[in-house]
Order: structure tokens, then sequence, then C-alpha cells
């Protein structure tokens, strides 16, 4: 028996290995353990603490791998480095585990560190497999595709890729690199895995190669839905309505569900610009919708916004709208209504200023995510009035430090004319980001003046990003600053590290063409580094316009009607050429051809704002209820301006038809008919500092600009003309543009 002492001690001892005070073989299993179950209910945080009061001895790689997994699954850059740093300091041995190496890899290229990444990748004495596929798929979701196609090369001289390497990699290639490694998964056998295929459906969609994408998803074994989402994608992508509804009709005829994703391709495939016809496009939106309801995703705030836009873009009738959205009952959402705002924030502007009345008639409270929207609508007026409005509103609910609504206003003022009241805002703001100085950049750009846009930009005090150049090399194309833009382009890649893309060739390519540089500008074309897009092809069009350079102007159109056989922008555009050289039978074919194609023309419109309404005219002004007594003041006004100079541009003249009618023809432009009416309707206007603001949908010609700039003097009145491009702001026979636009 033991003595009462001796007793005493052993159940002291016992006690306190029963409480765990006592490391045991199995405490090291029981920490990977308990922190794997914080983790999973998302408490980062206090697996975090439980390891750093933990003793070192129970620590091991798995634990540490762990939570590195976790923090890269949430983006928890701060706490994965301040782990990474106790790790090295701490727990040294485990800077040599393959495990935790490949762990590292990940969370730093999730979160966007690709130099840490790359760092450790490089100093790593193994690698395998997920080392590799880690970084590649870091530099993928970066968008940094030479990079990503490159370490992918690299790859295969060490080991073989494995299927989510292939998708990594293909989700950041062009259509040549697509090519490449589409041929080589052929050879390796991994064509066949529905991930690789659903990747190159994906990349074939992206390059426009919808047919390329639509043999291979034929060819597929098996079908996930995935693979049916990224067809569907595919086609939405090259605005094939039709062929994507097709799609889906067999998807759900064959009984697969379907997602959000799906349901958001479906809806944008009903957009503006698809190959849908109106009747058939509202019937099956309606069905859609239908489907929508049933399922519940329409109570998802991006299925309802994409309805909304189809819906919009299909002209269905506001009224049903309004009923469908009382349907959801979430009249009382604040979200859902946002929604409904965001569908006509671009389309129709006063459709979407109602709606956000309604909104306030509700007793609802707009959010800051409700006033960027509207913001954005604000932007399609004439005149600055609706957005001072919102402006004022935005004070009142408190959210005028929000940085996002800031930026907001200083496009929706420069959008609405008024520069000073976008400088008043960008010089106001205690803290800007890169968007506020990419806004006040556009917005010089905008207003024609880029001598202070390219200032503005060498005051930056933030990092530059791709929207930056485009600003600031658009502003310069506007006003002719040529070596200034030259120096700008060549200072992207080597002083910021940026690589010009796509828009910022097309800036340069407009910059050269404008200043007459044309062989320059189809030089630069040459050599860039990607095949040219619509854009590009377009400024070097628009620049053979200007100077009269006919051989180039036909290079440039076939081009552009390859990519986009019904744009009306090169058959117009070579039509002009050929009217200004006078060469009227060029044109006459040139004009048979376009409506032998069955392209459209867009007309020209403009629009004035009075007596809180705004008024609408097209060439001649037709369906104007005043059109007459609009007529007989526009003749009176250009005798006016006959006798100070005015000379009517009639060499522009599209048609090859007598002097008269090409007179007439010019005479009756649709900015001209609504300069007319605010003259009319002087005591009316809404004129922010006594201009007269006139909104254009398409570029405004060359007799109308000569025009306008007689009329500021004659009315003594500045004129501010907004045409598809930019602000042309009319004073004392002078346009801000200097004739060069």
């Amino acid at each position: 028996m033991l003595r009462p002492a001796t007793r005493a001690c052993f159940i002291s001892v016992r006690s306190f290995s029963s409480f765990n005070f006592l490391p045991s073989r199995n405490e090291p299993n029981n920490l990977l353990n308990n922190v794997r179950v914080l983790s999973s209910r998302g408490q980062l945080q206090e697996a975090l603490s439980l390891l750093y009061k933990s003793p070192l001895e129970l620590h091991c790689p798995q634990t540490y791998a762990a939570l590195f997994h976790e923090c890269a699954r949430h983006g928890y850059l701060q706490q994965g480095l301040r782990l990474h740093h106790f790790m090295l300091a701490h727990f040294p041995g485990s800077t040599s585990d393959l495990i935790v190496n490949n762990h590292l890899i990940n969370m730093y290229s999730k979160c966007g560190y690709l130099e840490y990444a790359r760092q450790l990748f490089d100093g790593m004495l193994e690698r395998n497999v997920v080392s590799w596929t880690a970084l590649v798929s870091g530099y993928a979701q970066c968008g940094r595709s030479v990079e990503c196609f490159g370490l992918f090369s690299s790859m295969l001289v060490e080991c073989r890729p494995n299927d989510f390497a292939f998708t990594s990699v293909l989700s950041s290639c062009d259509y040549l690199r697509g090519k490449q490694v589409h041929s080589l998964a052929l050879k390796m056998g991994l064509d066949a895995s529905v991930y690789v295929s659903n990747a190159l459906i994906n990349m074939y969609s992206r390059s426009y190669k919808i047919d390329e994408a639509w043999t291979l998803f034929n060819s597929m074994g098996y079908w996930t839905l995935v693979s049916w989402n990224s067809i569907i994608s595919g086609f939405q992508l090259a605005k094939l309505g039709m062929q994507a509804i097709g799609v889906f009709a067999k998807m759900h005829h064959e009984g697969i569900g379907f997602d959000r994703a799906t349901l958001l391709s479906v809806f944008s495939s009903l957009c503006e610009g698809s190959n849908i016809d109106i009747d058939s496009g509202l019937q099956f939106c309606f069905q859609l919708y239908c489907l929508s309801v049933k399922t519940g995703f329409i109570f998802e705030v991006e299925v309802a916004t994409a309805f909304m836009k189809a819906y919009s873009d299909l002209g269905g009738d506001v009224s049903e709208f309004y009923h469908f959205f009382l349907e959801t009952n979430c009249s009382q959402d604040i979200v859902f209504w946002t929604s409904m705002i965001t569908a006509f924030a671009e389309r129709d502007p006063a459709e979407a200023f109602f709606l956000y009345r309604q909104l306030l008639r509700e007793d609802l409270t707009p959010d800051g995510y409700t006033f960027s929207i509207i913001l954005k609508a604000c932007a399609g007026f004439v005149t600055v009035q609706h957005a001072l409005a919102i402006h004022s509103q935005i004070i009142k609910y408190g959210f005028e430090d929000q940085m996002v609504l800031k930026n907001a206003l200083i496009h929706a003022y420069a959008r609405c004319g008024s520069i000073a009241l976008s400088r008043q805002v960008f010089e106001e703001m205690g803290c800007r980001d890169v968007v506020s100085w990419n806004s006040m950049l556009k917005a010089y750009g905008l207003h024609g003046k880029a001598n202070e846009a390219v200032q503005l930009f060498q005051q930056m005090d933030i990092k530059p990003d791709p929207t930056t150049f485009v600003a600031v090399l658009s502003a310069c194309s506007h006003c002719g600053l040529v070596e200034e833009g030259i120096e700008i382009f060549n200072s992207m890649f080597k002083n910021h590290g940026i690589v010009p893309q796509l828009d910022h060739y097309a800036c340069i390519v407009d910059i050269l063409g404008r200043a007459g540089r044309i062989i320059e500008a189809k030089e630069l074309i040459s050599r860039m580094p990607m095949e040219p897009d619509f854009v590009v092809w377009s400024a070097l069009l628009g620049s053979c316009r200007k100077h009269g350079e006919t051989h180039l102007a036909k290079i440039a159109v076939a081009k552009l009607k390859e990519m986009e056989p019904k744009n009306s922008l090169g058959y117009v555009q070579m039509s002009n050429i050929y009217c200004s050289g006078g060469s009227y039978n060029e044109a006459g074919t040139i004009r048979k051809e376009m409506n032998g194609s069955g392209v459209k023309k867009e007309p020209g419109l403009s629009w004035i704002e009075v007596g809180n309404k705004v008024h609408e005219f097209a060439s001649g002004g037709r369906h104007h209820p005043q059109r007459e007594a609009i007529c007989t003041k526009l003749e009176e006004l250009i005798g006016k301006l006959k006798e100070i100079g005015y000379v009517p541009e009639i060499s522009l003249a599209l048609h090859d038809i007598e002097e008269e009618h090409k007179l007439e023809q010019l005479f009756h432009h649709s900015e001209k008919m609504a300069l007319v009416f605010a003259i009319m309707n002087e005591g009316n206007l809404h004129c922010r500092g006594g201009a007269i603001r006139i909104m254009k949908n398409i570029r405004i010609c060359l007799d109308c600009h000569n025009f306008m700039k007689l009329a500021s003097d004659l009315l003594q009145k500045e004129i501010v003309v907004r045409d598809s491009n930019r602000f042309h702001h009319f004073k004392n026979k002078v346009c801000s543009c200097n004739d060069y636009w």
C-alpha cells in the first residue's frame, strides 16, 4: 500500500497529465486537427492564434501548410506574410519542406505577390508538378500571359504538366499560343480531359474562333455544366445569340441543370448587337425570366441585372418591365432597385432617372452603389443639372467621402460638359487612387485640354496603370501633341513596366495619322506584336479620311469589313473620302455595295434640353412638331452667317446631286436644327455660364464645325457640342479643338 504522501504525489502527476499540460506523441496531430477544424469554420485568426501560443515542439510542416492553404483560399495576404516570417524565425527546418513551399507559392500567387512566389520557386532545391502549376496559375490569374506561357514552356523540360497546368496556361493564351498548347495536349493525350477541353473552348471563344470551339465541343466524350456554359458564353461573345439560345434549349431539353453563369451568358446573348430579331428575343427573354423565377435565380443581383439589360436592349416596354420587377416581391430591396436602374443607366438615362425618383418615393435609402450607377446615367444627359442634383443628395445621405463616388462625379461632370466642376471635385479630394487620376486625365482629353492632361500625368504620385496611358495618349491625339505622345508611349515599358496593348497602339496610330504621318502609322501597325483590331484599323482609316489618302484607306476598309461585315464605318468613311475628292462614281459604288450587304448607317441625331425636356432632332428636323418654324429660322441664320464669311462645304455632301440639294442637305444637319431650336427657346434653356449645349451621337462634320464657330460670334454665346468623340467649345469664331479633330 502506498503511503498517503506518495499516493497524493501520484494523483497529482496523473491529474496534470489528464489536463494535457505534458506533451504526448499525438499532440502535434492534435494541434494540426484543431487548426484544420477552426480554419474550416472560417475562424482563421483563431487558428493562427492557437499556433502562435502553442509550444514550438508541437509545430510540424503539415500545420503550416494547412494555414498557408487557408490564407490562399481567403486571400489573407497579411496574415500569410506574418505566418511566413514567424515560421522562418521559429521553425526554419520547414523551409526545405516541398509541401510547405508549394503552399507558399500558391498563397503568394493567388494574392498577386508574384515576385515573392517566383523568388521562392527559384530558390527551391526540389520542385514537382505542383510547384510549377501553382506559379503558372498565378501568372495566368494576374494576366501576365507572356510570363505564364514562358514558365509553362520551361516546365516541359523538368516535368510532365498535368491537366490543371494546361487549364491555367490556356486561360491566358491568345489564339496562336493556344493552338500550340492544344497540339501539345493532343500529343500527351490530355485532350481527353474534360478540364482541358473546357479551357480550350474558352480560349477559342475569347479569340473569336467560335467554329473551332464548336467543333471541339461536339468531339467531347461527355460534357460537364462548365462545358455547356463555355460554349454558350462563346456564342455570346461572338454575338451569335440564336446559336447560344439553341444550345441552351438543347441543354434544357435533355434535362441538364443550369446555374447562375448559364443564365448570365444566355441573357447577355440577347443584348444589343446580337443576331437575334426583336420579337423572338423578347419571347425567349420572357421564357428565360420565368425559368429564373421558378428556380429562384432571379433574386440574385447579377441575374436580375442581366435580365433587365436584355429586356431593355430588346426594346421591352418600361411599364411591363416595372411589372416584372414588382412580381419579384422585392420592391423594398435597394439592391433590386439598383439593378433595374443599372439596366437603363447607359441605354436610356431618362428612364434610369425616373426609376431613381420612384425609389425615393418608396422611402428607400440609396446606398453608395446606387449613387455610382445613377451618376453613370447623369453622364448621358446634355446638361449638368442632374449631376448637380445627385451630388447634393450624396452629401445629404453622408456619402460625400466615398472615393468611388468622387471618381464617378469627376466622370459625370466632364461628360455633361463642365470640366471646371470635374477639376473642383478632383482638387478637393483628400486621397486619390489611380481611378481618380485616370478620370481627370480622361476629362481633360474629352475637352481638348491635352497640355493640362500631360502636366497632370507628370504630377501623378501613384503608379499609373494601362488605362492611365490610354487616357493621356488619347488627349495627345486630340490636340496634335505628337512628340509628347510618342515619348509617353515609349516610356510605358521602359519607365513603368507596362507592356503596350491594342488600345495603346490605337492611340499612337491615331497620333501619327492625324499629324499626317500616315506611312509611319501603317508601319507601326505592321510591327505590332499582336494582331491589330477594329479600333486600330479605324484609327488609320480616320487619318486617311482627314488627309485624303485613298490607297491606305482601301486597305483599312478591307480589314474592317473582314472583322465586322455589318459595321457601316468603313463604307461611310470611304464614301466620304471619295466625295471629298470629287469621285462621286466611286462613292456611289460604295453606297450600292453597302446597301447590297444590308449594312445600315447610324443616323445623325442631336439632343438639346429645353424646359426640363430633352428634344431630339434628326437630319432635316423630321418628326419634330415645330419643324417648319425651325427651318424658317435656320434660313434666316444662314443668311446672316454668309454675310460674315460662312461658305458651305458642299464637297462633303454624300451624294452626286444638284448643288441646291447638296446645300439643303448640309443646312438641315441635326445639330444646326438643335441650335436654332435653342435660340427660339432661349428663356427655357438650362444654360450654365450662358452656354448652349448640344449632344450629338456621331462625329460633327466640317461644315457644321465652321457653322458653329461663326454662329458663336454672331450670337455672342458659347456653343458646346458633345459629339461621339469629344467636346467642342465654340466661342468668338474659335473652337477649343483648334480645328484638330
